[in-house]
């Protein structure tokens, strides 16, 4: 009955994480965002990233107020947190720049997707630093490492992964993958899947040891920033 009951958990809770990114696409499709953003840089994924952590953030607010679970929203640890974003700042930026080099030399380098105006590329930058970390982290490591914790299992497969870590990463992967329904459909890049799941390993890894989400939410900011500012300045090069 146990495993029964786990096995149910795990259903649910995949299906409120995948399913939250969908109830912000629909009110996401509501608007018309050309007056602001005629391109279409910015605004949908800014409020598609909005409307899906307010969902989270609904159900997370219920549960610590009536069930007391603790989300880890605070600061938590703050030498174990600095020290982790230190490093990995450190050796996320040396991998870029060798990945971009062995792009650029494989002329596999693909440019901005979007005119290159100051709109576009201060619209798209801001989107990254103030809502892709808060927005995902709050999604995929406090509420979804807590819930599997508190429903399903606290158990680690070793020292370096827990289960809950290894889920939330895979279910992170799987929320890069596009799905269609009418007409089915299913769309992904496989490399951008595997980059989703590598640093969802790392962003859940520190936010079980720091016991706070903030730095995943400062770490994964940092990431997209990193990568689509230097995107964007190569763009005007190549």
């Amino acid at each position: 009955m146990k495993v029964f009951i786990k096995i149910i958990s795990i259903i649910l809770l995949t299906g409120v994480l995948l399913g939250a990114p969908k109830v912000g696409t629909w009110v996401a499709n509501m608007f018309d965002y050309s007056s602001i953003d005629p391109d279409g840089a910015f605004m949908w994924i800014s409020v598609h990233h909005i409307i899906q952590a307010v969902v989270i953030l609904l159900i997370i607010l219920f549960s610590t107020k009536f069930y007391k679970v603790n989300f880890h929203l605070n600061m938590g640890n703050k030498e174990v947190g600095y020290r982790y974003l230190k490093k990995f700042m450190l050796y996320f930026s040396i991998y870029t720049v060798i990945a971009f080099i062995v792009i650029i030399i494989s002329s596999g380098f693909q440019p901005f997707q979007y005119p290159l105006n100051a709109r576009n590329i201060s619209g798209y930058l801001g989107f990254q630093i103030i809502l892709s970390g808060p927005s995902e982290e709050l999604i995929f490591r406090a509420f979804a490492i807590t819930i599997f914790v508190l429903l399903v299992s606290q158990k680690r497969i070793d020292k370096h992964l827990s289960y809950a870590n290894l889920f939330a990463a895979i279910i992170f992967g799987i929320a890069h993958i596009q799905f269609s329904l009418s007409p089915f459909d299913i769309s992904f890049a496989l490399p951008q899947v595997l980059m989703a799941i590598g640093l969802g390993y790392f962003y859940g890894d520190c936010y079980e040891k720091s016991k706070s989400v903030v730095y995943p939410m400062i770490m994964h900011s940092f990431s997209n920033v990193l990568m689509v500012g230097i995107t964007i300045l190569l763009s005007f090069f190549i």
